[in-house]
This record gives C-alpha cells, structure tokens and sequence, in this order.
C-alpha cells in the first residue's frame, strides 16, 4: 500500500521536531502537524521564557550588590511590560527557527488540529492523511483542580504574558514549577507566598537540597506555607480572596497554581482507536516507543516518563535511529541530570540520599555548605549547598547535589563523571579550578558524621 508519508509526526515541540527531522534525514517522507506555536512547551511556556525571566528577577539584587565594588548607580525600577515582551520576541525568533529547520530537512509542516481517524489515518479539517507510522509527541500542559472559584487561578502558561504585574501573588504548588516561580515573583518586586499540601516541597528531589532551598526561599523573603490547602478563591474589589481549610483567608492580586501537569492528548481519537493509556492519559509505550496499536508510536511529555527537553530529543534519536537506519538502541534514563532554575539554582544528577540507602544499604555522604566568593563584599546572606553521595562497596560517586548560583551548568560537567561510573578516589584525584564553587566537588574529604 502506498502511504502519503512515511511517518505523521503530532506535535512540533522538542521531541517532535527533531524526530522529524532525523527520520527525513535518513530518506523517509515526514510530516508534523501543530496546532499552536512551533517549539512547543520548552520554547514557548516553558524553560526558556521561564529563564529569561530568572535572569531578570536577580537584577534588583544585582544592583544593590554593585555598591560593594564600587559601582554608583541611580534607584533601580522595574518595568513589566519591557521584560514581557522582549521575552516574546525571543520566542518568536525561536518559533522561526524551528519552522526553519522543519523546512530544511524538507518535512512538511502542517498547522492545525490532528486527529487520529484510524492505526494509519490523520485527520486534519476535511482532509485525510495516511502514513505508514504515526508518532504523537504533544507533550503536557498544566493541571489545576476544580474547586470553587478554581477559574479566577491562572497557570504558567499565562503567566508569561500578564498585562500587569501583581504586587501581591499566591503561588500554589510544592513541585519545581511552583519553587521557580516563587522566586521569579519574588525577585521581580511581588510579595510573595507559596502555598504547598505537603510537609515540604520538591518531592523526589535529595532531603537535603529540599531542606536548604527552603532555608534559602525563606530568607529571600518568600513566605512559605506548608500543609496548607486552598478550599476556595473569591473575586474582590481589590483582588482575590483566598479562603483555606483551616478557615484563615487572605486577598493577593494574582493567583498562580502550578499543581502538576497533565498529557495533552484531548481530541487526539486515541480511545477511539483503543490505544493504551495510563489513569492520567498518558500513552503507554514498550522500549521501542511503540504503543498497543502497532503503528502509532509516542514518546516525551505525552508518555510521562521523564519530562525533560533533552530526553524527549534522545527518545527521538532512538526512535528514529531504530525505524529508519538499522539501529537498536534502548534509551537510557538512569543518571539523568537536571536543573531547577528556582533561587538558588539546583543542579541534580543520580541518586538521592534517601534512594542510594534504599539500594545499598549504607551510603557515605559528603556535604559542604558555603558563601559564595561574591558576597564576602556585599555581605548578602546567600549560601551554596553541595552533596555527595558514595557507595562506599565500589567507592564510585552514585549522587551529586547542588543549590546555589550556576548549579546546572556545574553539575552538567559533574554528571558526565556519574554517568561514566567516577569513583571517589577520582574526584578526589582531581585537580580543582581556584577560585570557584565548582572545586568544592572534587575537595570534598570528610564523610558526613551521621551518614
């Protein structure tokens, strides 16, 4: 049967860009349909803006720190709307190149809504396309649970092009989404609270990292408020009035909920088609990302594995690696490494501690924590935290841990040492870089006394 293409990529984002690019590259016939802005989360609403703006929310700090070598400057002002929409040039400069690559490698680009019509059929408006494979990478989008007035909350994704900024907001949420927020909101001039269920936020992440990025939050001047549930929001005159369950309420000019995310797979056909998918919708793949119907494949976001540009860009180099140039590789998700751009920054790659004891037995710790070289001048109170975690039977580094400034450019460097399998004895072997916080990690000596 002759099919109008080789392969029907769903979703122009990170995963699904360079799956189509690399399937044509190696001689098959692509499409990519998207329905909204080319580059998809991470481009758009996601770690890029998100970025742009945590630069811009330490200047206020870098200001008043200049006095201290020796810099004169005027009272610093912040204006929303420049940030705002420099931002939004950016993005629209990356979505241009993105349907640039698109059109370089000769895939054809199709804008509007796709719907699986059948195990090789897509239907986009009055038109059917058929293909031999289909491959859905529409990603995620936010969640927010519906309570009452659950509608007058606003999410990440309208947080990046607000009319005004707030001067009093309400972050709701204990995950990294919630955390970087807090502190763009924060650093941009807005008082600001963040509300979490939990006992601690940042589930999943090292206790140790947990526990000093709170420490730090709350110096910065984030009001943190822990197992603490929102029952409801109310329009005011002068904003919002946020009710809790504990009968305490208060008013904030913006409420942000950053509670999860979900697979975006609304309208797709895939029950229709009985695709497999988890209580939460996402896709359920083998190895080879391949779902339960044998020509439709998935993979990033949607499959709801590990939600990270980079590894939705891998799975695609397998994927089509496999398909199209004889290979069999099996992606590797262990020792990822990953950054959250909250303040301070963390950096994380391997095991937590509390996995590392859950797998070994007994770890050895190694932790550090400092001022940074750049506030012995200006006296400000921030602190760098570093962790090493050891399984002391083959002596090799099976967690690292870092929060403080340029954690994830660090530990990117730290986590190609954990992933080739770096003993301790290495890093201890290394020659350190005088002066930077970097060096910590390989002058590490002293095992943590409780560990």
């Amino acid at each position: 049967m002759a099919f109008d293409f080789d392969l029907f990529v769903i979703g122009a984002g990170s995963g699904g860009v360079r799956a189509a690019r690399m399937a044509a590259s190696y001689g098959a016939k692509v499409a990519c349909a998207e329905d909204t802005h080319l580059g998809g989360t991470c481009v758009n609403v996601g770690c890029v803006p998100k970025k742009l703006f945590v630069y811009g929310s330490h200047f206020g700090h870098d200001a008043a720190d200049s006095a201290a070598y020796g810099w004169t400057m005027g009272t610093p002002s912040f204006d929303w709307p420049t940030l705002r929409d420099n931002k939004t040039t950016e993005i629209e400069r990356l979505n241009g190149i993105y349907r640039g690559l698109l059109d370089g490698a000769n895939v054809t680009l199709l804008e509007g809504h796709a719907t699986i019509t059948g195990p090789q059929s897509v239907q986009m408006g009055e038109t059917t396309y058929s293909a031999e494979r289909i491959l859905v990478a529409v990603g995620g989008e936010p969640f927010v649970p519906e309570f009452p007035g659950s509608q007058h909350a606003i999410t990440s994704n309208e947080a990046f092009y607000l009319e005004s900024f707030p001067k009093r907001v309400l972050v709701v949420g204990g995950g990294y989404i919630a955390v970087e927020f807090a502190g763009i909101f924060n650093g941009l001039g807005a008082s600001t609270k963040l509300s979490y269920r939990g006992e601690m936020f940042l589930r999943g992440f090292d206790g140790g990292v947990r526990a000093f990025v709170a420490e730090e939050l709350g110096n910065a001047g984030i009001e943190l408020a822990f197992q603490t549930n929102v029952v409801a929001i109310d329009k005011a005159d002068d904003g919002y009035r946020v009710r809790y369950a504990d009968e305490t309420s208060e008013t904030v000019d913006l409420v942000m909920y950053a509670t999860g995310r979900k697979p975006r797979v609304d309208g797709l056909g895939l029950a229709a088609l009985g695709v497999k998918q988890s209580p939460n919708g996402a896709i359920e793949v083998n190895d080879q990302f391949q779902s339960s119907v044998p020509s439709i494949y998935a993979l990033g976001d949607v499959i709801d594995r590990v939600q990270l540009t980079p590894v939705a860009i891998t799975e695609a180099m397998c994927l089509t690696s496999n398909l199209y140039a004889g290979g069999e590789q099996i992606m590797d998700y262990d020792n990822i490494a990953s950054a959250v751009f909250c303040q301070p920054n963390i950096g994380t790659v391997g095991l937590t501690e509390e996995a590392a004891n859950d797998r070994y037995g007994k770890v050895d710790v190694y932790e550090s924590v400092f001022r940074p070289m750049k506030h012995t001048l200006t006296g400000r109170n921030e602190r760098t935290f570093m962790k090493l975690i050891v399984d002391p039977a083959s002596d090799r580094v099976v967690g690292a841990h870092m929060a403080g400034p340029e954690a994830g450019e660090i530990i990117q460097g730290i986590g190609i040492a954990v992933k080739a399998g770096a003993t301790k004895a290495q890093f201890d072997a290394t020659v350190g870089i005088h002066p930077t916080a970097a060096e910590e990690f390989v002058t590490m000596r002293a095992v943590r006394a409780n560990s």
